[in-house]
């Protein structure tokens, strides 16, 4: 039967690499996402930003929330509830 399906299911293939690739991008991109040398290099951009002047206060706040809630945000999870999107 494992012969036949193999057969039958050939064309598919190319389909199924595909699937497979993107599953394997959509992985490295949540675990660089979600990585603490990440989001301690945005938050640091976001003070450079602020100590320049080009965030607001309250700009600057709401991009803080939102890079440390990536660290408690598991990778592929979704956001707390409290969160507003």
């Amino acid at each position: 039967m494992g012969l036949l399906s193999s057969i039958v299911t050939l064309p598919l293939a190319p389909v199924r690499g595909v699937v497979w690739l993107g599953e394997v991008i959509q992985d490295q991109v949540e675990q660089q996402l979600h990585s603490p040398a990440a989001v301690r290099r945005e938050i640091e951009e976001i003070e450079a930003e602020a100590a320049a002047g080009r965030l607001s206060d309250a700009e600057r706040d709401r991009a803080l929330r939102e890079a440390l809630s990536r660290l408690s945000r598991p990778p592929g999870g979704i956001p707390p509830a409290d969160e507003e999107e």
